[in-house]
């Protein structure tokens, strides 16, 4: 759970898998001038912005939370701002070109950690949170920051909340928190009312377009617009959607089908049957199912029954945005009740 340089064996710290994919690197930041390895974010030019305005003149809170779903560039975004923190150059920060920067690209900056559950698919636990507090207060190894960066910060229980929340109150000021968390529903208020809250928007058809492209030379024109039409403006859904030959890929969109024709025309005892296997899947997995069946449920409504799969993808919409996808809610009951609420 713990990701840092330490020692003459580094761990590494930023150089991580984000669901099926991995995160992309272009030699230049767009906008920038960068001229290394950083990652680039495509899109959320709000971010950027702050990103740069706070690096080179008003300085950087000591906690964000970046909120937005599975491939939206919260992992991008949060390394941006931890090379941004810890840059030691000259001028606009980050500069992409110190000793720091090209350390958080490489993923062996001693001052940036990564924290995640201690198992895969399980959240941060309270017990994690003390022994983070304890580290907060060892100084800094090279920089002037420690920065640590939080996965699903919105599977915290109260409990681990509660103790991130004294930390956000009482921690050292070389400190920084970066909160990645999908739906910031999960998040207590008052942690919310702690952070600055920087919420990754869906990008551009042109903008996500262009970087397919070049991150897929290979693909013909049809292939990468096909791909930016299914991933609605979330970069990582339409690199999973190019790279995605894997076995798991493949048997998503299978059963996304077949829950879009059992929404189109099953009965409820029916759908009812066939829903019930979104009740088994894991955390980490149903978002990204809950994706495609949104995707495959608004192309299948220009011919299909629309009435009906319009109101699925609303249905399904509102379940991937609530926080209880993170909960053990009966998810194949709650779609059959709004699916079959108006008969």
């Amino acid at each position: 759970p713990w990701t840092r340089a330490r020692g003459p064996a580094p761990w590494t710290p930023m150089r991580r898998k984000v669901g099926n994919y991995y995160k992309h690197h272009l030699n230049n930041q767009e906008g920038t001038g960068m001229t290394m390895a950083l990652p680039i974010l495509a899109g959320n030019e709000k971010i950027k912005q702050i990103v740069f305005q706070n690096g080179t003149n008003r300085g950087f809170t000591h906690a964000y939370l970046l909120s937005g779903g599975a491939g939206s560039g919260k992992h991008t975004a949060a390394r941006l701002i931890a090379a941004a923190m810890l840059c030691t150059g000259v001028g606009r920060k980050p500069c992409g070109d110190c000793p720091a920067c090209r350390k958080v690209a490489a993923g062996i900056h001693p001052d940036a950690v990564i924290l995640s559950g201690e198992k895969e698919n399980k959240p941060i636990t309270v017990e994690q949170v003390r022994k983070l507090r304890a580290d907060a207060y060892i100084r800094p190894n090279e920089g002037e920051r420690k920065v640590y960066i939080l996965e699903h910060a919105d599977w915290m229980n109260p409990s681990a909340q509660n103790a991130m929340l004294k930390l956000l109150e009482d921690g050292p000021g070389y400190a920084a928190f970066l909160l990645l968390a999908e739906n910031t529903g999960g998040v207590l208020p008052t942690i919310l009312s702690r952070c600055e809250q920087l919420p990754l928007a869906p990008v551009a058809p042109d903008v996500c377009a262009d970087y397919l492209r070049a991150r897929f030379p290979e693909k013909t024109e049809e292939e990468i617009r096909q791909a930016v039409r299914t991933c609605q403006g979330v970069l990582g859904r339409g690199v999973e959607a190019l790279a995605g030959t894997g076995e798991t890929v493949q048997a998503r969109r299978a059963l996304a089908g077949k829950l879009c024709d059992a929404l189109e025309r099953a009965s409820e005892s029916q759908l009812f049957a066939e829903t019930l296997i979104l009740d088994k899947q894991s955390r980490e997995e149903l978002p990204r199912l809950l994706d495609e069946l949104e995707s495959q449920l608004g192309s299948r409504a220009a011919h299909g029954n629309r009435q009906r799969l319009l109101r699925a993808a609303e249905l399904v919409r509102l379940l991937r945005q609530s926080a209880q996808v993170n909960a053990t809610a009966q998810l194949s009951g709650w779609l059959c009740a709004g699916m079959f609420s108006e008969k």
